[in-house]
C-alpha cells in the first residue's frame, strides 16, 4: 500500500464524494481507494481528518451501519446529529439502515 499521507488524501477526496443524506462503510471507502482490505487504516484517516468540515467523516459507518463508538469530533451524539440534520435517521442503537441510506460509490451531480 502506499505511504498513509498519500493513502489518507485518496481516502479523503473519496469521502467528500458521499452526498447528503448517504453513508458509506469503513470497507467500501477501502475498495473504492483501492485497498479493500484496508477498512481500519480509513478508521485512522478520518480520526486525523484534517477537515472535518470539508471532509464528511461522519457518513461514515461500520459494515452494520453502526456509528463509531468514538466518534473523533464529539462522539456518537454528534454524529448521530449531524446524520440526522442531512435525513438520515439514526435509531436508539446508534445504527443506520444501510438498504436505505448506503451510497453506490458513483458519482453525485456535483462532480458531473
Amino acid at each position: 500500500m502506499r505511504n498513509n499521507n498519500s493513502f489518507y488524501n485518496i481516502v479523503y477526496n473519496t469521502v467528500r464524494r458521499i452526498p447528503k443524506g448517504k453513508v458509506a462503510t469503513y470497507g467500501q471507502i477501502a475498495a473504492l481507494c483501492g485497498a479493500p482490505k484496508a477498512s481500519r487504516v480509513v478508521g485512522s484517516a478520518l480520526h486525523r481528518n484534517p477537515e472535518p468540515i470539508a471532509i464528511p467523516c461522519h457518513r461514515v459507518v461500520n459494515r452494520f451501519g453502526g456509528l463509531a463508538p468514538a466518534f473523533a469530533f464529539g462522539g456518537q451524539q454528534v454524529q448521530k446529529s449531524l446524520l440526522e440534520s442531512e435525513g438520515v435517521r439514526v435509531n436508539d442503537a446508534f445504527t443506520v439502515d444501510l438498504s436505505e441510506y448506503l451510497w453506490d460509490g458513483k458519482q453525485t451531480d456535483d462532480e458531473m
